[in-house]
């Protein structure tokens, strides 16, 4: 079901090739039409969010705006038992992101100099929530946790309608509990428009953040500049580091978890052992018959799916780096020895009983995290997402005249002379 690659120095480094060109390609006629729908939100705003909402979501959407009392309602309308666990899942992501709290500060020195730093929380911050065959009521959970714990003023959050035009009542309980200020009903490139822009009903926010499809993610990279963005997300991907020891059911079944995300979804094995490799081949077939998304995940493994034979951990390790995985699984018989190893991952699940579905959920970590190789220089949603930062200066007299020469003759030699003339007034 899946491709074995032995590593050679040639075999690995042709499959991976091959599996960064799925994240390369710009697709020009989604462009194209994502930039023709946010010209017509940005000139006809709320006219036009509606006539796309019934073109591609509902003709006749129950609410533009979930009216507050719905909002607060949900939760009695869902699952008892689905409740009791978001609750709990949103009170380890709550503590989790607590802890990244920055704080700003302030230094004065001997001479009179003051400096400091002052963090605070954006104004107003938009939430993308994904409808359709999966709605991600999780999503909700780990956007708008971490920015209420920054201190973002206002939360709105848009979602596509269910084809019957009422909101999914799971991603409205999961706004109730964790605290959206206010919900429209619209999807799409027409929703992110709306937010960067701006409409008669839809406030103009300063960030948008959340997962889509394609026209999402397009739209949230053609507004960048107009609005913040989280980043830009592309298809899902795990990487698991196994040795000889690993149990074979547990690997093939953590590989489809993300399989069945997407057709283009990437699930790789990087193990020792070419038995493993075997067995986790057979496991693959003989679980996938069973699962609902099965032809998604079928495609998913035979296009960008591997399991990679190396000779050693080492080896492995230098290859997850490489790849920089959204996902990391590490098994290994001691997986706390490889913690400070792995330097590129958007996060690292240590052990057996570590699957990644425990970051999706519930562990507490956010499971927002940077794709396509980005983990090099990217890092997962977070409390510092939603902040912003400035600095403050305070010289007195004396502590200027100090060192005005030298704000002289760095300014004089990159011929900005307003900028040493308005260090020498003061001195005249």
């Amino acid at each position: 079901m899946i491709k074995i690659v032995k590593a050679d120095g040639v075999a690995e480094r042709e499959f991976l090739a091959k599996l960064r060109e799925r994240s390369g390609k710009t697709d020009r006629k989604v462009t194209d039409i994502v930039s023709a729908i946010l010209a017509d939100i940005r000139t006809k705003g709320d006219e036009a969010v509606k006539s796309y909402t019934a073109k591609f979501d509902s003709a006749a959407p129950e609410f533009y705006e979930v009216p507050r009392e719905i909002i607060d309602g949900a939760e009695k309308e869902c699952d008892g038992e689905l409740v009791a666990a978001m609750k709990r899942a949103a009170a380890n992501i709550e503590d989790f992101h607590a802890r990244q709290v920055q704080q700003s500060w302030l230094t004065a020195k001997d001479n009179g100099v003051i400096l400091g730093q002052r963090i605070r929380g954006l104004h107003r911050v938009g939430v993308y929530v994904p409808g359709g065959t999966a709605a991600l009521f999780s999503s909700v959970l780990m956007n708008v946790i971490p920015a209420k714990i920054a201190g973002v003023k206002e939360i709105i959050m848009v979602t596509p309608p269910c084809k019957d035009g009422r909101a999914n009542r799971d991603i409205l309980a999961a706004a109730a509990i964790a605290g959206v200020d206010r919900v429209f009903l619209c999807g799409g490139a027409q929703a992110i428009g709306a937010l960067a822009y701006g409409t008669d009903s839809i406030p103009k926010v300063d960030k948008i953040v959340g997962p889509g499809n394609i026209f999402v993610a397009t739209a949230k990279k053609l507004v960048f500049g107009t609005v913040d963005i989280d980043m830009i997300a592309g298809p899902s991907e795990i990487l698991i580091v196994a040795d000889e020891k690993a149990n074979p059911k547990f690997l093939a079944a953590d590989l489809m978890s993300q399989a069945e995300h997407d057709r283009l979804a990437s699930a790789i094995l990087v193990t020792t052992s070419a038995e493993l490799a075997e067995k986790t081949d057979a496991e693959l077939a003989r679980q996938c018959a069973q699962l609902s998304r099965n032809e998604i995940i079928e495609e998913s493994i035979a296009n960008y799916g591997g399991i990679i034979v190396c000779h050693s951990l080492d080896e492995a390790v230098d290859m997850a780096n490489e790849l920089a995985p959204e996902h990391l699984e590490v098994c290994v018989e001691n997986p706390m020895e490889y913690i400070g190893r792995f330097d590129n991952a958007g996060s690292v699940f240590l052990g057996n009983y570590a699957p990644e579905p425990l970051g999706d959920y519930f562990a507490g970590p956010n499971h927002v995290l940077p794709t396509s190789g980005t983990a090099r220089f990217f890092s997962p949603l977070s409390v510092d997402t939603f902040i912003k930062k400035s600095s403050f200066i305070y010289y007195n007299e004396p502590a200027l005249r100090q060192v005005k020469d030298d704000v002289v003759i760095m300014a004089e030699n990159e011929s900005l002379t307003a900028h040493a003339n308005a260090i020498k007034v003061r001195f005249e």
